[in-house]
């Protein structure tokens, strides 16, 4: 009777445990973008990621963190159901984080560019035709397997020689944009906006000077010439093709869902 006693007692404490486990970042899985309509999405503050799912989800619900990671790790930890942030971004996290997807299905779809002053029309065409020739002979589709693997982290930045001949070309950056412009273990800013950035200057016969500074701060450097260029993960949109030239877009991504897998 006892040793009956004792399975019972030990069977009672495995069904407590799953159930404690099943209630701490478990929950049901999500596949499809429809299913999350009035449920609470991980959003950073002071981005407008909300306002987008509320265009596309009008009864959602917010819990406000510090950026895109907080955002997955509540997730991640149950705290929400879903985050929602630029489509790569999330993707670089997600690779990272075993557990956590990203839906296929987008909230919003945005196309990202490099900016340019209004009348800087050369580097915009010597922009879009290197991001051409790169397309046509696969290196560009290799820097989307580099920058954003499957699983794992981003691999290390290639070396550009370049020459300088023709003076310094001035990038803009926010370095807080991974896997597009951000730091790596050695403090340097690398990244896909930044290898794109040095393919342009070896193309014009230029040294790449990378200049960082808040994301807020990129379009008004362009605009006063404190930069030639910006380049972090810049959404193109029609206010801001009122203050600066954009290049065609060279990446496709928006706004999207994470969730547990």
């Amino acid at each position: 009777m006892r040793r009956l006693w004792t399975v019972s007692l030990l069977l009672l404490i495995l069904a407590v445990a799953a159930l404690a486990v099943a209630g701490c970042g478990g929950g049901k899985a999500y596949t499809d973008i429809s299913q999350l309509a009035d449920k609470t999405f991980a959003v950073p503050t002071g981005t407008v990621a909300d306002k987008l799912v509320l265009s596309t989800l009008p009864n959602a619900k917010f819990k406000y963190v510090d950026d895109a990671l907080a955002a997955c790790l509540a997730v991640k930890d149950g705290k929400a159901d879903a985050a929602a942030y630029d489509l790569p971004i999330l993707k670089n996290i997600a690779a990272k984080n075993e557990g956590l997807t990203v839906l296929p299905q987008m909230i919003t779809n945005d196309d990202y560019g490099f900016a340019f002053a209004l009348d800087n029309t050369d580097l915009k065409a010597t922009f879009d035709s290197v991001v051409g020739s790169l397309k046509a002979d696969g290196t560009y589709a290799d820097m989307e397997k580099r920058w954003l693997p499957d699983h794992g982290n981003p691999a290390a930045m290639p070396q550009i020689a370049l020459d300088g001949a023709n003076g310094t070309l001035k990038l803009g950056t926010a370095a807080v944009t991974e896997p597009f412009s951000f730091k790596d273990s050695s403090g340097a800013v690398v990244g896909f906006d930044i290898e794109l950035a040095g393919y342009v200057a070896k193309k014009l016969g230029m040294k790449l000077e990378i200049v960082e500074m808040p994301f807020g701060d990129l379009i008004s450097a362009v605009q006063s010439g404190s930069v030639d260029m910006a380049g972090a993960c810049i959404t193109i949109t029609a206010e801001r093709s009122k203050s600066v030239l954009f290049s065609a877009a060279y990446y496709k991504g928006g706004i999207a869902a994470l969730v547990r897998q």
